[in-house]
């Protein structure tokens, strides 16, 4: 058995349990080794019968009994009495005909699982029970619970984990042996083999610190990389023109924010070197991003550049594209302005290429349509990215092609990120930080409503419908579900039009629905040919609307706290007040992030909480980070990413060759094509 044979190779591995693992991903014995747990249940404490409390527990006792019998509808159940020393102890297994036999009378067990109170008498209901050796796997020690599937149980990925322990020892090291000596690194094949059999929490702390550093060095090299390579590329120089930033802030209907100012002049300064910008400008929404990012145009178009702004969707396109036209009329530049999106035709995309193709647009504002290879953009200066995650290193070398060399790229997000977040997720990126909202906006007043009292709230919601106003309303599912109790944006649409608001105009809008269709919905709701619209979350990036002034989000409790804090800001966009509604599934008690909500409008606090909750390896759902990785890495643990940065910062200084490390090169050259949120 090597690391690169099939998983039957490993004992006790058949055809059908092979099918079973292929479905979690594990088709080789190396996939199975570094298949970690999850997480983990402390069964290492061994107590006394007599001092046993409800709860996790493990016992060492001599079976005095064991018998089986099969009771209403086939139900099996097996029955046993242990003891030890100081009592005896009452177990009880459901549907495992198997264990009466199993159980050897006489024979010492350690018996691991949940003490409680069951028809008036204390029992341990469904323990695992294992021979006292030195060596058990489901008993007397921590124990590993993996990701499973349907008929494959964690005791079973155990088991075939514990036919490989031989083989984990010997385990290639991956990285430098002066790095592991440096940071004082347990080896690889230790780290991994301690993951899966810890001996004691002292031992899998050391083993999370050491493949939790390997994550975030690795991660952290693969930007560094990209960053050296990208510095090393020449772009045009874009020179400051002071009077033009005083004209274009001289016509605003508003007074920039210091974070805006700042931000601004990084941008600037980052332009005027020949080497090419990549900034991201990350702020909660509301804080002026796209007002930031025609300023960093002015100077481009001024220069005689093309700017291409791209958005992730066509009406987010068209949105950006009415506001940055508004935003350049008082300096007489809004004629090179141009629309370039999917749903234009052939007429208008032809006359939009030839403007481009002859410099007479300038500012080309659309979808990644823009870097087509029809489009002809030779002068291309800048490049803005909205929600850069959606854009990352294949298609910044496109642009290259293109424009024959690589032009300075903008990145803006509405996420806030934490800090020690954004270190290891945009390494490559230099960062500016919108933390301030124009003076004026309103909060938005949120409340968390119980299936008990959504009548009050929707008579609430009936008055800002009758004043013209409108409302999203965002649910966790299309359709109905048999296995989640949640409410689904089919249902309630159907609802609505019926009953609760069916004197309005209602709107359905999911995401499998086509483009067009969407597109078609979105746009009426703009226009206000619809009061309500009843949609899945294809509505949390960017839309603005500014009439919208309600958003009641149905079981809110099944989204993350950084999703509800986006889907939040898709009102207050206007002068009216604005009411958030996080409608609850059930009357059980509002969760801490519902709470935080309901208390801050504060995006970057939010986020920290929302990593805290989420613990080890958890990152933001819509920025669809799956392909980084992160499976161990606690990235709240700001030290271990410093240290982590630092080192392979200092793996570049000393001119160490991947080449030598193998599992290391092949790993860097995957993150390198993933970092920047590709």
């Amino acid at each position: 058995m090597e690391l690169h044979s099939p998983v039957t190779a490993v004992k006790g591995v058949g055809e059908e349990l092979a099918k079973k693992l292929a479905v979690l991903g594990v088709k080789t014995v190396a996939d199975l080794v570094d298949y970690l747990p999850r997480r983990y249940e402390d069964y290492s404490e061994v107590v006394s019968i007599r001092d046993m409390q409800p709860g996790p527990v493990t016992v060492k006792a001599v079976v005095k009994q064991a018998t089986g019998r099969y009771v209403r509808r086939g139900m099996h159940i097996t029955e046993a009495v242990a003891s030890d020393e100081t009592g005896s102890i009452r177990l009880v297994w459901f549907n495992q005909p198997y264990r009466a036999n199993g159980l050897k009378v006489g024979a010492a067990y350690y018996f691991s699982g949940l003490f409680e109170l069951s028809h008036q008498r204390m029992q341990m209901t469904s323990p695992s029970a294992e021979l006292v050796s030195d060596l058990t796997v489901n008993t007397a020690r921590i124990v590993p619970v993996y990701r499973e599937t349907k008929g494959l149980t964690s005791k079973q990925i155990r088991k075939v984990v514990g036919n490989c322990r031989s083989l984990t020892r010997t385990l290639p090291e991956t990285l430098p042996g002066w790095l592991v000596r440096e940071q004082k690194l347990m080896s690889r094949a230790e780290a991994v083999l301690a993951m899966h059999f810890p001996i004691d929490g002292v031992q899998l702390a050391e083993a999370r610190r050491r493949l939790g550093f390997e994550e975030v060095f690795e991660l952290s090299l693969a930007a560094l990389m990209n960053k050296q390579e990208l510095a090393a590329d020449e772009s045009l120089v874009i020179p400051f023109d002071g009077q033009l930033a005083k004209d274009f802030v001289g016509h605003l209907p508003f007074t920039l924010t210091d974070a805006q100012r700042k931000a601004v002049w990084q941008i600037y300064q980052d332009m005027q070197s020949d080497h090419p910008m990549n900034r991201l400008v990350e702020g909660d929404v509301g804080s002026g991003k796209t007002v930031v990012a025609t300023m960093a145009a002015l100077m481009a178009l001024r220069h005689g550049c093309q700017v291409a702004f791209m958005a992730p969707t066509e009406l987010l396109a068209r949105q950006h594209a009415e506001t940055i036209y508004k935003l350049l009329q008082p300096l007489g530049m809004e004629s090179k302005l141009a629309l370039l999106v999917g749903a234009l035709t052939s007429a208008q995309k032809k006359k939009a290429h030839q403007a481009i193709a002859t410099g007479r647009a300038r500012f080309i504002v659309g979808t990644q349509a823009l870097i087509q290879d029809k489009v002809d953009m030779h002068e291309l200066g800048l490049v803005i990215i909205d929600e850069q995650h959606r854009f990352g290193v294949e298609q910044r070398k496109e642009l290259m092609k293109k424009a024959g060399h690589m032009p300075h790229l903008l990145s803006l997000t509405a996420t806030p990120i934490p800090r020690s977040l954004a270190l290891t997720l945009y390494g490559e990126l230099d960062i500016s930080v919108l933390a301030q909202k124009p003076a004026g906006r309103q909060p938005i007043r949120t409340e968390i409503v119980s299936p008990n009292s959504v009548e009050p709230a929707y008579a609430d919601i009936r008055k800002e419908l009758d004043d013209g106003r409108q409302m999203f309303v965002v649910c966790p599912l299309i359709a109905e579900s048999e296995t989640v109790n949640a409410h689904s944006a089919e249902k309630t649409y159907e609802q609505f039009q019926k009953k609760e608001f069916k004197q309005y105009r209602v709107g359905l809008l999911h995401g499998k629905m086509k483009a067009d269709e969407k597109n078609a919905v979105m746009q009426r709701f703009v226009t206000h040919e619809l009061d309500v619209l009843v949609s899945t979350t294809v509505i949390e990036v960017g839309v603005d609307v500014p009439n919208a002034s309600v958003m009641m989000i149905q079981s809110a409790e099944r989204f993350g706290l950084a999703q509800l804090h986006q889907l939040r800001g898709r009102v207050g966009r206007g002068q009216a007040k604005a009411y958030c509604y996080l409608m609850m599934g059930d009357s059980s008690a509002p969760s801490r992030r519902l709470r935080a909500l309901e208390s801050s409008q504060d995006g970057f606090k939010l986020a920290e909480l929302d990593l805290e909750l989420r613990g080890p390896g958890a990152i933001y759902g819509q920025m669809q980070h799956g392909a980084l990785d992160l499976r161990v890495a606690k990235l709240t643990d700001v030290k271990l990413i410093a240290e982590a940065r630092a080192s392979a910062a200092e793996f570049l200084k000393r001119g160490e060759s991947l080449v030598q490390y193998n599992e290391l090169s092949t790993r860097v050259a995957r993150l390198r094509t993933v970092t920047n949120l590709n």
